[in-house]
């Protein structure tokens, strides 16, 4: 047992151990390097979905609901003292996040006057802002910023943005008053301002002009009437002056959260914290945040993603350690002899197994170590994975001793023959693991699973339903294979008699499953990638039900004429959407007492045209696309939710709905749950031909519009959709006040694109690529081991035949009519297994992260049949050209000259 007659027998049995070691590299890398790219790419994804959000989004935003200062203290002194008690009260996680802060106090606007505004006529309110810091971040172009003492009567010195002021019509030395307004129009109480200084930005994406209103730009008046609204830095004395003297006042404070703070690893901690600030605000204050809602879709989709990573890397990881089981069988297989004279020299029943232990000491550390190491170079954080690496060394070291004790030493039987009728013992064996792997599937998806944990549970279930699907096709396919034979026996010529014959035969338990598990993991990620990207067309189909839509408050409905003429478009539909209205019982608007329900009003046919040569298979009801204007209540397609609600009223027959003013009766005609260009959580709305309204005063008008073309310009879209709006809004009896906002465009395929990147879809995508890339190369490995493991007998078989005068070319038909039952068993079971465990494990997965909420179906791929026969064929031209290469380095003489256990 000396460490070099270990060494010697390591460099005698050198490619046996080589393989060992190389398996065992790639192990201690997958655990080492995975984890990294994976923390890497989340990384990459979060920084990318919080940098393409507005900053102001990252803002966790207090405001005070008190309208006067402490009577105590300063109004800036104040906020001060606040700004940095509610940084330090933050929660760790959060605290930590925050990389910028601002805080400011503000007098609200009040009416000001002035000739240099009179000569315009221009009716604005004034608001007034202390900000530290504000002088640092603003380059003066005129004038000087406020002076910080205080001169009794001294009129209130502002600083204006120099846009804000070119627009207004002031300049340095502008005489202002400000004050409140009567019922008049007049001030009262004035206070004169003057502009003392103009003042430009350094830089407009610094987060100190966020605060709203802004002081860079002109609140635009909200209808006629309406005063412009601009706001103007103040010294700090002189706020607190007046502040002290009575005039309300408004605090915010800022604290903006860094992309570079934020840890992909440690999202939930982060949104528990949230979570808490918020249960935890002072009074008088309110908290206002946004950032909550991104990171909280973004752990949803990092965790669906950890979750598929862990089913992904469990395939993996099982087919490695099939693939060391196989290598250290044969190891051992291959030194029977050299362990049976061992124990007839004396040696124990265990001298055997210590000699391999001391071998794989050798090679086996070492190798897993260098694989760790390598893994520690991929980029990324890392993850506490040694203890992983440290059990997998020592289950592979153990692996080599464990085969030498299971391996018999013994030499004169024939291990090449399948008993068909196995024994009790095997049998128990067989049928346990298939009942254990039914009921680990029935009790997944009863339980559930929390995503983005490694769920033992979740992890062993694709194993044991490969491993389970591998006996059931060890047991079935000698069965067709015997009848085959029995044909082939009564044909001329031996090659298919006997290639079928030894096909039947053959040993190939341990090596057919770990083939299935390698199989099953790269077509399990073939079937999920392909039913996420079915999914995301429908959600895409959802969102926009055209080649493009356009959104917005109201257009004029000449709006559709005018699209209609455009280049590339060849249809127009109508669709008006009005959330949050109340069902009646009667036409005078008695309230039914069901809820409130969102009202989707669609031209049936037109809605039809649109679908149809947008290529959109639209989900649209019969009944609204046959319905015309006829007595009675309109047709009307409601969810199970209003229709229930409906039903216990005695409602279904006859309810009244509000629309853009105008109450309509309707009927349930039918149901849906779920209908294009409403949101996918929507439980409760109410859909309606539009092309069947009765008459009334005023007909609606849409507020979206379907668009079906080629190379539809989205700009010259928007453009149009404005114009309409703006028909709308200053043409017609009645003019609308408000000024609309402006109109939105989104494509089917800039929304499809949206939903395939940014996120976590680089995990996602690494996983799929990964799992089937690994997978297939595993596949081939084992595939090879197959070969490897019956490659003596097929030698020793092939020699005779040779010397009774089979040909070369007979010799490669027989070797491939006995290896593609192997093969195509072994490739068809493997995509058998990754065909179905989708259907099993689709539901707890959490994949509608990646697809907007719509839910993943995972269907048959007509594709995956293609792919399966190809990868077979690929597989059994690489198991021939195994077996070609090792039958070529045994040379076939020598193989029978050796004799039977050469």
């Amino acid at each position: 047992m000396s460490v070099g007659a270990a060494v010697r027998r390591v460099r005698a049995s050198g490619g046996q151990f080589l393989l060992l070691a190389v398996l065992t590299l790639v192990v201690t890398l997958l655990i080492s390097g995975v984890p990294r790219l994976v923390n890497r790419l989340a990384e990459q994804g979060l920084r990318a979905q919080l940098s393409s959000e507005p900053a102001a989004r990252r803002d966790l935003s207090y405001t005070s609901t008190t309208a006067s200062a402490v009577a105590t203290k300063t109004a800036m002194g104040d906020a001060r003292e606040r700004f940095d008690g509610l940084a330090a009260a933050m929660p760790p996680q959060v605290g930590s996040a925050v990389t910028e802060r601002w805080h400011r106090v503000d007098i609200p606007p009040a009416r000001v006057t002035g000739p240099d505004l009179a000569a315009r006529n221009l009716l604005v309110d004034l608001g007034l802002r202390a900000m530290p810091g504000v002088q640092d971040a603003g380059a003066l172009a005129e004038g000087a910023w406020p002076s910080e003492t205080y001169v009794p009567d001294r009129p209130i010195e502002v600083a204006l943005d120099v846009d804000v002021a070119r627009k207004l019509n002031l300049r340095v030395g502008s005489q202002l008053r400000t004050g409140n307004v009567d019922v008049d129009g007049t001030l009262t109480d004035p206070a004169p301002v003057v502009v003392v200084g103009l003042f430009r930005p350094v830089d407009r994406g610094n987060g100190v002009w966020d605060g709203l209103p802004s002081l860079l730009r002109i609140t635009e008046p909200r209808g006629d009437g309406d005063p412009f609204v601009i706001m103007g830095v103040v010294a700090q004395s002189a706020l607190d002056k007046r502040a002290a003297s009575g005039w309300p006042i408004h605090s915010e404070w800022r604290y903006r959260l860094g992309v570079d703070r934020i840890d992909a690893r440690g999202l939930d901690q982060l949104i528990d914290g949230l979570q808490e600030l918020q249960r935890t605000v002072p009074p008088g204050l309110t908290l206002t945040t946004g950032v909550d809602v991104p990171l909280r879709a973004f752990a949803a989709q990092v965790n669906a993603a950890r979750t598929l990573l862990a089913v992904i890397g469990a395939g993996v990881l099982a087919t490695l350690a099939g693939l060391i089981v196989l290598a250290a069988i044969l190891a051992t297989r291959r030194r029977r002899f050299e362990f049976a004279l061992l124990r007839a020299r004396g040696g124990a029943a265990t001298a055997g197994a210590r000699r391999s232990l001391a071998e794989s000491l050798l090679v086996v550390p070492v190798a897993a170590v260098l694989g760790w190491s390598l893994g520690t170079l991929f980029p990324g954080a890392p993850d506490p994975t040694a203890p992983y690496a440290a059990v997998a060394t020592v289950l592979v070291t153990l692996a080599l001793p464990l085969a030498t004790l299971a391996v018999p030493v013994g030499g004169g039987d024939r291990r090449d023959l399948v008993r068909m009728r196995p024994s009790a013992r095997r049998l128990t064996v067989e049928v346990s693991l298939l009942v254990l792997a039914v009921l680990a599937a029935v009790l997944l998806r009863r339980r559930g699973l929390t995503l983005g944990e490694v769920d033992p549970l979740l992890v062993s279930v694709p194993v044991l339903l490969a491993v389970a699907a591998a006996v059931l096709a060890l047991r079935a396919y000698p069965w067709p294979l015997l009848l085959v034979s029995r044909l082939a026996a009564r044909t001329r010529g031996s090659v298919a008699f006997l290639g079928t014959a030894r096909a039947g035969r053959s040993a190939v338990a341990a090596p057919l499953v770990v083939v299935v598990l390698a199989i099953g993991t790269a077509a399990f990620c073939a079937v999920v990638a392909a039913g996420v990207d079915a999914s995301r067309d429908r959600a895409a189909e959802r969102i926009v039900p055209a080649d493009a839509v356009i959104r917005g408050e109201r257009f004029a409905p000449d709006t559709l004429d005018a699209l209609g003429r455009m280049p590339g478009v060849r249809a127009v539909a109508r669709v008006l959407n009005e959330p949050d209205q109340r069902l009646a019982t009667d036409e005078l608007g008695t309230d039914a007492q069901v809820g409130q329900v969102a009202v989707l009003l669609i031209d049936g046919p037109g809605l039809t045209t649109v679908g149809r040569k947008s290529d959109v298979d639209l989900p649209v009801p019969g009944v609204l696309r046959s319905a015309q204007p006829a007595p009675g209540p309109l047709p009307a397609i409601v969810s199970p939710a209003v229709a229930a609600d409906l039903a216990r009223a005695g409602l279904d027959r006859s309810a009244f709905v509000s629309v853009q003013g105008e109450r309509y009766e309707f009927r349930v005609a039918g149901t849906k749950d779920e209908f294009p260009l409403l949101p996918t959580n929507a439980s409760r709305f109410v859909i309606l031909p539009w092309q069947a309204l009765p008459p009334r005063t005023t007909s609606p008008v849409p507020t979206s519009l379907l668009v079906a073309g080629n190379r539809l310009n989205t700009e010259a879209l928007r453009k149009a959709g404005d114009e309409g709006q703006k028909r709308y809004q200053t043409e017609g009896t009645v003019t609308g006040r408000e000024r609309p906002i402006g109109a939105t465009v989104d494509t089917r395929a800039g929304v499809r694109r949206d939903l395939g990147n940014g996120g976590a879809n680089g995990v996602l995508a690494f996983g799929f690529v990964a799992g089937a890339t690994g997978g297939t190369v595993l596949g081939l490995l084992a595939i090879a081991f197959t070969v490897l493991a019956g490659a003596r007998a097929r030698g020793q078989v092939l020699s005779r035949l040779r010397t009774l005068g089979l040909s070369r070319r007979q010799w490669r038909g027989l070797l491939l009519v006995e290896l593609a039952p192997l093969v195509g068993v072994s490739v068809l079971t493997g995509a058998l297994v990754g065909a179905v465990l989708p259907l099993l494990l689709n539901p707890v997965l959490g994949l509608s992260a990646f697809t907007s909420g719509t839910p993943v179906r995972v269907a048959f791929e007509p594709g995956l049949v293609a792919a399966v026969f190809a990868l077979g064929a690929v597989a059994l031209g690489f198991a021939v050209a195994v077996e070609a290469l090792n039958n070529r380095r045994l040379r076939l003489g020598e193989v029978l000259r050796l004799g039977e256990e050469s």
